[in-house]
């Protein structure tokens, strides 16, 4: 359907899709190191990035995580997150989570990867959103359906992450 068939608005809210990766191997969590980004580079982040055109959310996160790491993996939605960025546009970030098949590590030029230990993750300089979603997504059981949630920067400069029930 063209855009003038659906009533779009461009004074509303409006988002950009992305797609966040996160990737086991057993208990060792897969993170980049991201460099060259601004305020994030030497953070830690998922992999992942934009949806392409005619691509579906899934079909972003396989690409995304061969292209940033040369790994395949089973990866399932886990959840949804309204980033509101206080201006046009947003991000809607779709989130997958997966068990790595067996492969070999690529170098990325978005950043550094590393295996990481669960009681390590917590150590390193996170994005500000990764240690609220890992510990939702952990939380989760097979057959859970995915969670979702917006976030936002309050008054104070505070991340809040609010899951709908």
């Amino acid at each position: 359907m063209a855009a003038i068939e659906q009533n779009l608005n461009l004074a509303r809210y409006q988002i950009v899709p992305r797609v966040l990766v996160f990737v086991w191997r057993g208990e060792l969590l897969l993170l980049l190191k991201i460099k060259g980004k601004g305020r994030w580079d030497g953070r830690y982040n998922g992999l992942g990035g934009h949806i392409e055109r005619g691509e579906t959310p899934i079909e972003a996160a396989y690409r995304e995580l061969m292209e940033e790491s040369g790994l395949q993996a089973d990866l399932r939605l886990v959840g949804t997150l309204l980033i509101d960025t206080g201006e046009n546009p947003g991000i809607g970030l779709f989130i997958f989570s997966g068990e790595a098949r067996p492969g070999q590590l690529v170098p990325s030029d978005e950043g550094d990867l590393a295996w990481i230990l669960p009681g390590d993750v917590e150590h390193l300089p996170l994005l500000d959103d990764v240690p609220i979603l890992l510990r939702r997504i952990r939380e989760m059981r097979f057959g859970n359906e995915p969670f979702s949630a917006r976030s936002f920067y309050d008054a104070d400069g505070n991340l809040q992450i609010v899951f709908s029930a």
